[in-house]
């Protein structure tokens, strides 16, 4: 059966999805969250996550914000299960949401399914895939206290793994020490933290589980696809800015991440990273649980050339920082994604070319297999890859700048019919759309300026 049929068989078994209850519970593990979404009568979906016990995480006497807070963090896990069965409406029956609250979820969900849709060929619109619907006529809107809110003006980074993340946190620490972030440890992850000089016991850690019920109807053929990651992300980082007093919840989200991954439509693979998504973060945050939550993106006014032009620079993490999905697992580059072949180039006109196959255990751009990858990349193919990767232009200035300074003559294999364009990114400009104060955007300023 094809993905249409199945959508539309899916919907018409299964019209309805309950967002059942959530739970959590103050134990010697630390904070443990669970939910319970339902669809029908047979199926049931218990996802947990634990936040580990930390000494300066404190959840004592802020039941009320704490209710909200994992309230919502329900309404974004919600959005991994719905996918597998798509039901036309979704019933919350543990809380109810303002009509300004249901359009910024469906928004949401719309927008972060854009490349679930389109990747299984599902032809729908923001009216139709789903409606919300309360299941009790009382707003959900417990009464936060000043004592509950943070009020420290410190900052909190999650790291990912990545050669952002890192660079958020080196840069923040010239505002103090900043809080690391991680959601399930990896190697990639643990040794970017300990590279920069913290124990674990000094990282706030988030351990999230997926109901192996999800997994079973996946192998059985329901559907499946990607979902916004970052967004439910951001709902956590909401509970650890309330534990740990701290206020500023600085993201490392650049300003590619707002290039649709698909010309001419809406689909980003990127959405929940992009500026829209913050923004209407940051509103419904303020609007709907309180507005001291200060989450934005400290690199959106920077591109990923700028980013990888600040990292090239912290050579303690280049042996340790991974972005490769397929090799996550193994804490590896799997050197034959995009991915991988993303960070190669976007690196490539800083980092000498013998030491960067020494990091990615191969010479990229010498491999003919590669070159699907990089067409996608370049702009020659008409759809970028759906990864977590740069602009056409980033790319293309990257290429340009890597064969000036390390190729003049001979090419590898993947540039030998490549048509080099003139740099287009520039490398001491800011981009003005972001939401940094000015203390911070002159602080990238100065390190952008420092290293040009």
């Amino acid at each position: 059966m094809g993905n249409i049929k199945k959508y539309s068989t899916f919907r018409q078994e299964n019209p309805r999805m309950v967002y059942d209850s959530y739970h959590y519970e103050l134990t010697e593990r630390g904070l443990e969250l669970d939910f319970t979404f339902r669809i029908g009568d047979k199926i049931v979906f218990h996802p947990t996550a634990l936040i580990e016990r930390r000494e300066f995480l404190d959840y004592n006497g802020k039941t009320e914000l704490l209710d909200k807070l994992v309230f919502n963090i329900g309404m974004i896990e919600l959005i991994s299960y719905w996918k597998c069965l798509c039901p036309p409406i979704v019933e919350i029956a543990c809380g109810s949401l303002t009509d300004e609250a249901k359009a910024f979820w469906l928004k949401t969900y719309w927008n972060g399914l854009g490349e679930f849709f389109y990747t299984n060929g599902i032809e729908e619109t923001p009216e139709t895939f789903m409606k919300i619907e309360n299941l009790t006529a009382t707003i959900h809107n417990p009464q936060i206290l000043n004592s509950q809110l943070p009020t420290l003006n410190s900052y909190i980074v999650p790291i990912g793994g990545g050669k952002d993340s890192v660079v958020s946190l080196e840069l923040l620490s010239a505002f103090g020490r900043p809080l690391p972030l991680i959601m399930n440890p990896r190697g990639a992850t643990i040794g970017c933290v300990e590279a920069a000089g913290y124990t674990m016991s000094e990282v706030a850690v988030i351990r999230r589980t997926i109901d192996p019920k999800l997994l079973e109807l996946n192998a059985q053929g329901c559907l499946n696809g990607h979902t916004p990651f970052s967004a439910m992300l951001a709902f956590y980082t909401l509970v650890i800015s309330m534990g740990s007093g701290r206020i500023n919840i600085a993201l490392s989200n650049e300003s590619s991440a707002n290039e649709s991954t698909v010309p001419g439509t809406s689909v980003n693979h990127q959405y929940s990273k992009s500026l829209e998504f913050e923004n209407d973060f940051r509103r419904y945050v303020a609007s709907e649980i309180s507005p001291v939550f200060n989450y934005f993106s400290f690199l959106r006014p920077l591109s990923e050339l700028q980013i990888a032009m600040l990292f090239a620079r912290f050579d303690k993490y280049h042996d340790v920082f991974r972005s490769c999905n397929a090799g996550s697992k193994q804490d590896i580059w799997c050197g034959n994604c995009a991915k991988c072949l993303f960070a190669y180039i976007i690196l490539s006109p800083f980092i000498a070319p013998d030491r960067l196959n020494a990091i990615f255990g191969k010479a990229m751009l010498d491999d003919p297999g590669l070159q699907t990858y990089f067409d996608e990349l370049t702009g020659i193919a008409d759809v970028k890859p759906f990864e977590c990767v740069g602009t056409i232009s980033e790319v293309q200035s990257a290429l340009s700048m890597a064969l000036t300074r390390w190729y003049p003559n001979e090419r590898p294999y993947l540039l030998c019919n490549y048509k080099a364009m003139p740099p287009a990114t520039p490398l001491d400009t800011l981009y003005s759309e972001h939401n940094l104060s000015p203390e911070q955007l002159n602080l990238l300023q100065q390190c952008i300026d420092k290293n040009n």
